[in-house]
């Protein structure tokens, strides 16, 4: 047996690893709900969570502040009450490109090209930057994903200002480092597709979230536990679990989430997929349920 096999346990529910951890960092899309609405068992477990006395924080590669995905779990009956705060990849964004303490982005300019949807917009409020939309006149690309209106099933609608964001030098920030994910039952691609393009033809790309370590200083702050007694709950093997890993704490693994349909509920086969990976969960689990 290998020590992957040895370590991580295979689950039914999360209240066999509570008395174990007292802060728990929860991933949404995939884990907590499909974009549509939440999983069954979901908002039941964050409610254990709760009486159990346990601090919760969720924390999202979405491209968006994190008020506004607080405001979507509202509408999906996670009230605030449910948890100690959200952290999104799109608040880190925004706070480094407000402060500009980072040299990376001290170097960026102002004049932006933005790769998204308008429903991404939110994330300019505020700030001093101004939208161009000819890539000429850009010193930066901020992507967060593709347009569904435009497609989100291939890089190819989105090679005219990638190429030409390339030709000209233009460094990129991604907001969301997610390769897929999976909406009401339809995968999409996800803006870390679009970066991962760019980087691979030479481009200068900026990743922020999951699973770089930089995200999760503020969701330790939030928690306000010792790191050994934190479990990082989410779906994505490269993001969630590499994410906690890369943080230096316990990692269990959501097998119903994006993985689904390469993994469904083989035990045997997450094990292997996460050796594979170099990573090792404390557990997986079916899906988000107490």
């Amino acid at each position: 047996m290998t020590k992957t096999q040895a370590e991580m346990q295979t689950l039914t529910g999360l209240s066999a690893l509570a008395d174990q951890y007292d802060g728990y960092i929860i991933d949404l899309w995939g884990t907590v709900h499909d974009g549509v609405q939440p999983y069954p068992g979901a908002v039941a477990c964050l409610e254990a969570l709760r009486v159990a006395g346990k601090r919760v924080v969720m924390l999202s590669n979405a491209p968006r502040p994190a008020e506004v995905v607080c405001r979507q779990l509202e509408g999906f009956g996670i009230s605030r009450d449910l948890h100690d705060g959200v952290m999104t990849s799109g608040e880190e964004v925004r706070r480094l490109l407000r402060e500009r303490d980072d040299p990376w982005f001290a170097r960026l300019g102002r004049r932006v090209l933005h790769v998204g949807g308008t429903h991404d917009l939110g994330l300019y409020d505020g700030l001093d930057l101004d939208r161009v939309t000819d890539p000429a006149e850009a010193q930066f690309i901020l992507n967060t994903g593709p347009d569904a209106e435009r497609g989100a099933d291939s890089v190819d609608p989105y090679l005219p200002e990638l190429r030409a964001g390339l030709e000209r030098g233009l460094p990129m920030l991604c907001a969301n480092p997610d390769m897929v994910v999976v909406k009401g039952g339809r995968r999409m691609i996800c803006a870390g597709v679009l970066a991962s393009f760019y980087e691979q033809e030479g481009g200068n790309v900026r990743w922020v979230g999951k699973p770089y370590k930089d995200i999760y200083a503020p969701v330790f702050s939030m928690l306000n536990v010792p790191q050994d007694r934190i479990l990082a709950i989410g779906d994505a093997l490269a993001t969630d679990m590499r994410g906690a890993a890369v943080a230096g704490i316990a990692g269990a693994w959501i097998l119903g989430g994006i993985h689904q349909e390469m993994i469904g509920d083989n035990a045997e086969l997450a094990v292997e997929e996460a050796e594979a990976a170099g990573l090792r969960p404390v557990a997986s689990l079916p899906r988000l349920v107490w």
